[in-house]
């Protein structure tokens, strides 16, 4: 069964792609995805906030006591001319290129413009052979209006695509008030493919210490239905490849989103919960259906359930709405 499909300007043995996460933190668990059929990988995000960070630290040990004679200060050059970061992030990179024959795809994260999307070249640089950009931002200025923050994005996506050659995947939220509308900006301004959606972990409040604590949820597949949807309905109308995620636990799941138009499907909870071997369970499960319904590849279905194929495209509207909710009996 040919279960090929092209993303990022590659073409993958199949749409089974681990999203990033703290499975891939470790070379193992890398080479693991591969031998249980991964097509490709996403590394763990590096944070801007790490690289901010680690600059701040350089820049203050570089300084700290320069001024009590005045020639030190010809001691080092300006901050602004050294090149820093995460060291063992480049290194990451570096190490799983040689460990596995499967594309690495580096991670990004951010939320500002900045001079830590420079760092993108440095992924480039260490082997990456592509880039997910995941902008992870709640907006919380009540005087901030949503054209600026829409422009954030664009910028930041414009400055990281100036900075590299390698295909620029930009993940996304689905807070837009116009997320079509988005979408053919995020494709005009360059994006290779759009993953569809981020998953914000949303804090909690610990009644017995009264304190604000991070808590993560791991998706079920009701999930799905978010990016079910907006790839279904984007699917057709932009350049960009569409990987969908959050939500996909089962082949029947990665099936969906394939017809719904997405070129890759990426895992992450559900190989927390059940192992990096699931990935042989979906694929399998995969190759069982498409024989059992007579296919010939993934591709020969692929979109024929978008909003633009799909027999009734309404169903992807508000115009279901009603019938949707008079359906259920109580």
């Amino acid at each position: 069964m040919d279960l090929s499909t092209q993303y990022l300007g590659m073409k993958l043995r199949t749409p089974l792609v681990p999203s990033a996460s703290p499975l891939s933190d470790s070379l193992d668990n890398i080479k693991r995805m591969e031998d249980a059929g991964a097509s490709a990988v996403v590394l763990s995000s590096l944070f801007e906030e790490q690289i901010r960070r680690e600059q701040e630290a350089l820049v203050h040990h570089l300084e700290h006591g320069t001024e009590s004679f005045a020639e030190s200060l010809s001691y080092f050059p300006a901050p602004g001319e050294f090149r820093v970061g995460p060291e063992g992030y480049l290194e990451k990179i570096r190490k799983s290129k040689a460990a596995v024959g499967i594309p690495v795809i580096a991670s990004l994260n951010g939320a500002s413009i900045g001079g830590w999307v420079s760092y993108a070249k440095r992924m480039e640089e260490a082997g990456a052979d592509a880039l997910e950009l995941n902008i992870y931002s709640i907006p919380t200025d009540p005087a901030l209006s949503s054209g600026e923050i829409e422009q954030n994005y664009i910028d930041i996506l414009k400055a990281v695509k100036f900075a590299v050659t390698i295909p620029v995947a930009l993940k996304l939220s689905p807070f837009f008030s116009n997320l079509a509308g988005m979408a053919r900006r995020f494709d005009a301004a360059g994006a290779d493919a759009l993953v569809l959606f981020n998953r914000f972990y949303q804090p909690d409040i610990d009644l017995e210490t009264l304190e604000v604590r991070p808590n993560v949820l791991l998706s079920t597949a009701q999930a799905l239905r978010l990016p079910l949807r907006w790839v279904a309905i984007l699917h057709g109308r932009i350049k960009a490849d569409l990987a969908a995620t959050s939500g996909i636990h089962s082949a029947q799941d990665v099936l969906k989103v394939t017809m719904a138009g997405a070129s890759v499907a990426q895992l992450c909870s559900a190989l927390i919960q059940r192992g990096i071997g699931h990935l042989r369970e979906v694929e399998k499960g995969m190759v069982e259906w498409l024989q059992e319904h007579e296919y010939e590849s993934l591709d020969q279905m692929r979109g024929s359930m978008s909003q633009k194929n799909c027999a009734d495209p309404s169903a992807f509207e508000r115009s279901q709405y009603m019938q949707a909710v008079l359906s259920y009996k109580v």
